[in-house]
């Protein structure tokens, strides 16, 4: 029986001791999508991508979680963060160093959610395969210290604080720095998308020029440079940085993680657009600051989702992707 931390305002408990506002359990298993295909889940001739490469590479290499979550390792590095020609609180261009990491291939989906028997929040729940919704910042740090639990991984998240405060060198499983998110979405590139113009957008977004006004299944248009599917469209992704306008004019240059809490009408970041976003509002650099929804009984916002990141050391990563270990 494992020991839990407990929420400091708990509404209600559920089977797992989790304390959370939603709706229903959904319960399913994860089928993963085709770069570009809506039938089924691809098979092992399957290419995205990332393909296998070694720990402490400069090639993102993907592998697969204990709980069977795809994920993608990316090796970190410089990177110019904004961008000049965007919108006011993108400026200004300006270069940062990220570590390595492990993101989430595909957004949270309704399956993954259930693994973690949490109630399902979302307004769309007609496939197992879409990804979640409506879900409150604090609720998706519940979901990623739920993860990390059910992985035998420390917590990111500390739950006895306001702002269940993150403990960054945990091993466990919590929401992306701003940093991270935009150095993932990059793919290495410069550019307003990792793919070129913005009129190939569709091929890689549901967005408001395609989606019919709703979410769909993961991992049915095309992977971005990184092998990461939807970064660009179909739910927009909660980051763990408080917004702020100006924060690129002071931000640190190595491992930033946005401004300190205010104290009240606190937003925080959210990346990538949405299913009714403009091509515009999915650019790499754009940002957005959302409320959080946590004390927001009627939390209705349907296009906020969120995917998942960790530190791991090159061994975990080596375990991971099923290779020796150093030394071995």
């Amino acid at each position: 029986m494992r020991t839990r931390v407990s929420s400091r305002t708990p509404p209600r408990r559920f089977p797992c001791g989790r304390v959370l506002s939603g709706c229903l359990m959904v319960s399913s298993a994860l089928i993963l999508f085709s770069a570009c295909e809506k039938a089924g889940p691809p098979s092992s001739a399957d290419k995205s991508q990332a393909t296998a490469a070694a720990p402490g590479s400069s090639t993102p290499a993907a592998v697969t979680t204990k709980s069977g979550i795809e994920m993608i390792s990316l090796p970190g590095g410089e990177f110019s963060m904004g961008s000049d020609h965007g919108n006011p609180d993108e400026a200004p261009a300006h270069k940062v160093r990220v570590s390595p990491f492990l993101i989430d291939k595909y957004e949270v989906t309704h399956a993954m959610w259930a693994k973690v028997q949490l109630p399902d929040p979302s307004h769309w729940q007609d496939n197992p395969k879409g990804p979640v919704e409506r879900v409150r910042w604090r609720d998706a740090k519940g979901y990623c210290n739920e993860r990390s639990l059910a992985e035998g991984l420390k917590p990111c998240y500390n739950e006895k604080t306001p702002d269940w405060d993150c403990d960054y060198a945990a091993t466990g499983y919590r929401l992306p720095t701003e940093a991270e998110w935009e150095y993932a979405c990059r793919g290495a590139t410069e550019d307003s998308f990792d793919f070129g113009s913005a009129d190939k957008l569709r091929q890689y977004a549901w967005y408001g020029e395609d989606a019919e006004q709703k979410t769909h299944p993961g991992g049915q248009k095309k992977p971005n440079g990184f092998g990461i599917y939807d970064l660009y469209g179909n739910v927009s992704e909660w980051c763990e940085d408080v917004y702020s306008a100006t924060f690129y004019k002071e931000s640190p240059a190595l491992d930033p993680v946005g401004p300190p809490n205010p104290g009240k009408d606190t937003k925080r970041v959210i990346r990538g657009g949405s299913w009714k976003s403009s091509a515009d509002q999915c650019r790499v650099s754009a940002r957005q600051g959302e409320r959080t929804g946590d004390t927001d009984a009627c939390f209705s916002t349907d296009f906020c989702g969120f995917r998942c990141v960790r530190r791991a050391s090159p061994d975990d990563v080596r375990q991971l992707m099923g290779t020796p270990k150093a030394g071995s």
